[in-house]
């Protein structure tokens, strides 16, 4: 019975410890790395997939007690390819730039050096892809007339959608040093964008086609982990 009142005893003291985040005035993180779902690219099949992005967040907070007040930002910068409409329509590559700004609070659960949390950001993203499609139809290839004064293909597509973003989140940190918290947070963003989408043909004439829309989707970032360090000590 002793054992396991101490066993018992010490698992209080490891939760039940000095406020860690509380006692320090801001943190600042790193998102080492994310699994996040991008939003929809032309009429980009397979949307579902989730994109693995490296080191593409930072993050500032300013805490008190339970609730604390944070700003971040995110930043992807990479090529992409995919197929547009089907495998055997069209297939796109080019370079992808999306970003993001957000205010919002989080509030944990406890003091404790492993704490539960959840909260909300709203702000702005953007969404860019530029690049080229290609025509992976053989038989609409081969039916092109000789004369036809338009190719079947387009030469270059510029896309982009930019606008409110809103995230709800929930996520856990484990602060094994009080300066110290490693974090891991999963959300989903809702997007809601003005679209902008200009293709370029390969005629003499380089006739551009234009088309907007307002679009809303939800995007849902299964995992995101990182590091904060807590600086500014309140004691």
């Amino acid at each position: 019975m002793g054992k396991y009142l101490l066993v018992l005893l010490s698992l209080f003291g490891l939760t039940a410890t000095a406020q860690v985040n509380s006692d320090y005035n801001y943190s600042i993180g790193v998102r080492v790395y994310s699994l996040v779902q991008m939003p929809k690219i032309l009429n980009e099949t397979n949307t579902d997939y989730f994109t693995n992005a490296p080191v593409n967040g930072a993050m500032v907070k300013f805490n008190d007690n339970q609730i604390s007040y944070r700003l971040n930002g995110t930043y992807y910068n990479k090529s992409k390819r995919f197929f547009n409409n089907c495998e055997t329509c069209e297939e796109a590559a080019g370079k992808l730039v999306d970003y993001s700004f957000k205010v919002g609070f989080e509030k944990n659960f406890n003091y404790a050096r492993i704490q539960p949390y959840f909260g909300l950001d709203a702000g702005y993203r953007s969404n860019v892809f530029t690049g080229n499609l290609e025509n992976r139809n053989a038989l609409r290839e081969a039916a092109k007339p000789t004369s036809s004064p338009m190719p079947m293909d387009p030469e270059k597509v510029e896309t982009s959608k930019s606008g409110l973003v809103v995230t709800p989140f929930v996520g856990i940190k484990i602060s094994p040093f009080p300066q110290l918290s490693f974090f891991a947070e999963g959300n989903i963003d809702y997007f809601y964008s003005y679209e902008r989408q200009t293709v370029t043909w390969q005629d003499i004439n380089n006739t551009q086609t234009l088309k907007k829309y307002y679009k809303s989707e939800f995007l849902l970032n299964p995992v995101s982990v990182g590091i904060q360090v807590h600086l500014g000590s309140n004691k």
